[in-house]
Parts: C-alpha cells; structure tokens; sequence
C-alpha cells in the first residue's frame, strides 16, 4: 500500500474535503484527488461518495480512516522525534475538557503547561459530549466518569463528590417538606439522599431555577434562592468561610475525572508530558488538591 497515497486519504477524510485539505496544507487539490483516487483503484474500494458539493466516507473508507489515522500520526511523531534528536515535547497537543473543570482550574493549567513546554501550542476545547477522539483529531480528552472502551486507555487523576449546598439564610425544612432548589438543566430528581452524621435522610426539592452550568448553580445559590447537589471542589471555600452551609452529601456520588487517549504504544512526548503535569498538580487526586488548586 502507497503510505503517501495513505495520508493523503486521511488528509483530505480528516478535512472534509479536497479543497479544505488543499488550502489547509497548501498541497494542490489536483495532487489529493488523484492520489487518492490511486489508493480506492489499487483497494479496489471506493472510500468517497462524492456528490455535487459534498464529499463523505463511504462505510469501508471510515473504516480505513478510523484505523489507519492513529498509526500515521505515531509514525510523523516518532519520525520527528528521531530527527530532533530526542523527545522534546513539541508541536500542537489538542485537549477536550469537561465544561465544569475547564472553567475552574484548565485556564491555569493551560497557561502553566505551556509556560514550561513553549515548543507545545496547546489547544482545549470545552464540552460535555462524547468527542470521536480519531475523527475529531484528539490527542487527549478529560472525561467524568467516563463509560468503558476498549479503544482507549486512561486512568483516573482526580475524585470528587456531591454534597447538598445552601446559604446558611435558608434552613432545611423537615423530611418531606420540599425545599427551594438550583438545578442544571433538566432530569435532576426532585428527592436528593444524603449522608449526614446523624445517618442517612432524603431531601424533597421543588425547583426554582434551572441553570446551564454548575458555576451558575453555585452562584445563585451564594445568594440564597435555594439549595443544589454541587461538587465538593467548587464550594469547598464557601463552606470553610461560612457563606455556604453543607445539608450532607449525596448519597453514592463518587466522581471521577479521567485522563483517556487512544493508545500507550508510541505514546507522543506531548500527551505524555500533560499526563504528567496532571500528575504533579494533582499528585494524590483528592477533592482538597482541587479546591486549592482552583482557590489559589
């Protein structure tokens, strides 16, 4: 198989289009379609549907994209490794964040990894969603409590937990009494359990807020509109300067922030230098190192 005609095939896949490879990369158009149309007559396959003015994978070209993407960058990387003379991290790293964690603490993250790799052009984008780490060219994602797959490798680097937040303006009322509560969006459960020192206990809500982000929630909730499940992290020093009152934590709510990536083998000197910057951060992974990271 021509590897030339190969990346050239996953150039103009990862792009969308000839002509968005072409002016992203300054390689002619010409050169892609012909190099390509190359690859689908010695496969054999057609990898493109082409239309009028769209151009999309066919099954068996996605296939070959999604397969053969990863191993080309490993190659370029290992490539530009050798001929650097080592593996001085260098060249763009791109990261999709959780929403909640990259308003809290990625900014600085960002700014100090880059700091100490300035030959890195880092790039984070901020999402909840399932991100296609191949297809949507990913280095790195940071996920919570992500669900299991086979295609990636990842560990945890941090842990949290909900706890129920109010002002100390507005007091519990009795189990079976709904209280005022900030929720996110829609689905959240109108019976909080929680785990308090006197044992476990339920708390009715009736909602009268829904906001789109738990930054949001927590700020309505330091005026004292009502109460909300927040992450321990984010109001640690609220509670610890009185503005917020705990009514106990969330019963079960173990949470994780993972570190996923496609592969160990080849591991680029960029995803592994972030790996292990996370690791310095946040060396034992607790809610209290991310309170005071975000606090400091």
């Amino acid at each position: 198989m021509d590897l030339l005609a190969l990346g050239d095939f996953n150039l103009v896949a990862r792009h969308g289009g000839f002509g968005k490879a072409a002016r992203a990369t300054g390689r002619p158009k010409a050169t892609l379609s012909r190099r390509v149309a190359d690859l689908e007559s010695s496969l054999d396959l057609r990898l493109f549907e082409r239309g009028a003015r769209t151009l999309k994978l066919t099954e068996e070209g996605r296939a070959l994209f999604e397969r053969t993407g990863r191993l080309l960058a490993e190659l370029n990387e290992t490539a530009s490794a050798i001929a650097s003379g080592g593996h001085t991290p260098k060249g763009k790293l791109r990261i999709s964040a959780p929403v909640l964690f990259s308003q809290s603490a990625m900014g600085k993250i960002a700014a100090q990894f880059s700091l100490r790799y300035p030959d890195v052009r880092l790039e984070v984008t901020t999402e909840d969603r399932h991100v296609d780490m191949i297809e949507e060219g990913y280095d790195l994602v940071i996920r919570v409590n992500p669900d299991p797959d086979e295609s990636l490798i990842g560990r945890a680097f941090l842990r949290d937990r909900l706890v129920v937040v109010a002002s100390p303006t507005l007091l519990r009322p009795n189990e079976g009494v709904a209280a005022p509560g900030v929720v996110r969006g829609a689905g959240e459960p109108q019976t909080w359990r929680v785990v308090t020192p006197d044992g476990p206990s339920s708390i009715s809500i009736e909602p009268v807020l829904g906001l789109a982000t738990l930054i949001m929630v927590r700020d309505a909730v330091r005026v004292g509109v009502g109460a909300a499940r927040l992450p321990i992290s984010l109001v640690a020093q609220d509670l610890a300067e009185g503005t917020l009152v705990t009514w106990g934590d969330i019963d079960g709510s173990n949470i994780a922030l993972w570190t996923l990536y496609p592969s160990r083998r080849l591991l680029s000197s960029r995803v592994s230098a972030f790996l292990e910057f996370l690791k310095h951060a946040f060396p034992n992974g607790t809610p209290d190192e991310l309170a005071a990271y975000i606090a400091r």
